[in-house]
């Protein structure tokens, strides 16, 4: 039974890497972009002012909050609900990964003190490494980059047809 349940396994973590994966590259620009909010700067004072042990605890609440979205969207997109499934999966992922890129990056030395998270956190390094370096994720990688491509220049051809013809003034 163990034989059979360990590819099931791996193949499902997989999955969650790749998930994760794929929404880390749209999250990340968006923490990014709140963290030059100057509304947040007093919470952000907060969280500085945690102790490491307390930082943990904050760190672990958005991965326990919008963790249940994934089962909760699969089920929703199993029974009928497919667009419902897919946008709370969407936006609930891009939640999780948001709020976890903006508190690692404030407490990134706070947590790498605590030695079971460091030792967690690097061999979550060593799957995503091995993951990213595969070739299908390479492969995916181009697509996204030749659609990322495309839409812009899609949007530059629209852009560029909507402008007016400019109107000459002078004689001919």
């Amino acid at each position: 039974m163990n034989r059979l349940l360990k590819p099931v396994i791996y193949v499902l973590a997989g999955i969650y890497f790749v998930v994760d994966a794929v929404f880390l590259i749209v999250a990340t620009p968006v923490a990014d972009w709140l963290a030059d909010r100057r509304i947040f700067e007093g919470l952000r004072r907060w969280i500085l002012s945690l102790h490491r042990y307390s930082t943990l605890a904050l760190f672990a609440v958005p991965v326990i909050i919008l963790e249940p979205v994934k089962p909760a969207a699969a089920y929703l997109a199993a029974t009928d609900h497919v667009v419902a499934g897919l946008a709370i999966l969407v936006l609930g992922e891009i939640l999780k990964l948001v709020l976890i890129e903006r508190l690692f990056v404030l407490c990134q030395d706070k947590l790498m003190s605590i030695p079971a998270f460091a030792w967690a956190y690097a061999q979550y390094r060593l799957v995503r490494d091995w993951v990213e370096a595969t070739d299908a994720w390479q492969a995916v990688r181009r697509w996204c980059k030749i659609a990322q491509y495309a839409v812009r220049m899609s949007v530059l051809e629209w852009r560029t047809s909507q402008r007016p013809d400019r109107i000459s003034f002078q004689e001919r």
